[in-house]
C-alpha cells in the first residue's frame, strides 16, 4: 500500500498540472493517501519562479479534494514551506495559518542563493559546498520548528559537480538528524533523485543508516511528482530497500500527528 508524502500541482509555479489530474492518477495507481505539498519558498531569488503561494485558492481547493474523494482516497493536506533565514516569520506564519496535517520543511536555497542555477557553488569544493549547505540547514533548523519532515535533505547532490567522502560532513548530518529526532521531526526518502539521475538516493544510504543508528522513526517517502506519470514513482524499489536498510515502519499523518505503517 503507497503513501505519496510529496507531490505538486499547479497550485505550485513550477507546475501546470491541475490538481485533480494528479489525485485521479493516485486512484488509478491504488494510492492511499496522498499529501498534497505545494511550494511556498517566501523571499525565493529567482523572480520567474516566486513560489508565493495562493492560500486562500489552495486551501479551498484542499478541502474540496477531501469531500470529492472522500472513500476513494485520503487526501493529506500538506505545504512545502522552503525555509531561508531571512524569512523565517514567513514560514511560520504561512504554517500556523491553517490546519495542515503535514509540513514539509524544505531547502531550495542555502545563504540566499537558489541551488539549481549554481552560483551557490560558485568558488567552492564538493566538500566546502555540502559542509555550507549542511551548516546552513542546522542553524535554521536550531531555531524553525514548524515542520513535520525535512526534505530531500541531501538534495545538494543533486546540483553539486563531484561528491565528497560522507566522512567530510557527516559530523554536520549527525548534528542535523539529533535535533531532529529529540524535535520529534523525520525525514523523507524522495524519489526523484531517480529521474534526475543522482548519484545516490535523496537522502544516501549513509545518512538513511545514520538515521536509523540514532533512534530515528519518524519516515515518509514522497515522490516529489510535478506530473500524474511520477506519482508514486519508484515506490516498490524504494521500501525494499528501505526494508533492507532495517527500517519497518512509514509514517502517515493528520493533524501533523504521526502515526506509523508496517513497511
Amino acid at each position: 500500500m503507497f503513501y505519496d508524502y510529496h507531490t505538486h500541482s499547479s497550485y505550485s509555479d513550477d507546475s501546470d498540472t491541475p490538481l485533480k489530474e494528479m489525485l485521479d492518477q493516485a486512484v488509478k495507481l491504488g494510492v492511499a493517501e496522498i499529501a498534497v505539498t505545494d511550494h511556498f519558498d517566501p523571499g525565493y531569488p529567482d523572480r520567474d519562479y516566486p513560489f508565493e503561494l495562493k492560500f486562500d485558492k489552495y486551501h479551498t481547493a484542499l478541502e474540496s479534494a477531501q469531500a470529492e474523494y472522500e472513500g476513494k482516497l485520503r487526501i493529506v493536506k500538506g505545504i512545502e514551506i522552503g525555509i531561508m533565514d531571512d524569512q523565517l516569520d514567513r514560514c511560520r506564519a504561512a504554517a500556523k495559518s491553517y490546519d495542515y496535517d503535514y509540513i514539509i520543511g524544505s531547502f531550495h536555497c542555502a545563504l540566499q542563493e537558489p541551488l539549481y542555477n549554481g552560483h551557490f557553488f560558485d568558488g567552492k569544493s564538493p566538500k566546502q559546498a555540502y559542509i555550507d549547505y549542511f551548516t546552513c540547514v542546522y542553524d535554521n533548523l536550531k531555531v524553525y520548528k514548524d515542520y513535520c519532515n525535512l526534505g530531500h535533505m541531501n538534495i545538494v547532490a543533486r546540483y553539486c559537480e563531484g561528491a565528497p567522502d560522507f566522512k567530510d560532513y557527516s559530523d554536520i548530518c549527525e548534528a542535523i538528524l539529533k535535533m531532529i529526532i529529540e524535535d520529534g521531526k523525520g525525514i523523507e526518502l524522495n524519489t526523484s533523485s531517480f529521474r534526475y539521475n543522482m548519484s545516490c538516493t535523496c537522502p544516501s544510504e549513509e545518512i538513511l543508516r545514520l538515521y536509523l543508528s540514532l533512534g530515528g522513526e519518524i519516515l515518509t517517502m514522497g515522490s516529489d511528482a510535478h506530473t500524474p506519470d511520477k506519482i508514486a514513482d519508484h515506490f516498490e524499489f524504494a521500501a525494499e530497500y528501505l526494508r533492507s536498510l532495517g527500517f519497518k515502519y512509514l509514517t502517515t499523518f493528520k493533524g501533523r500527528k504521526p502515526s506509523f505503517e508496517v513497511l
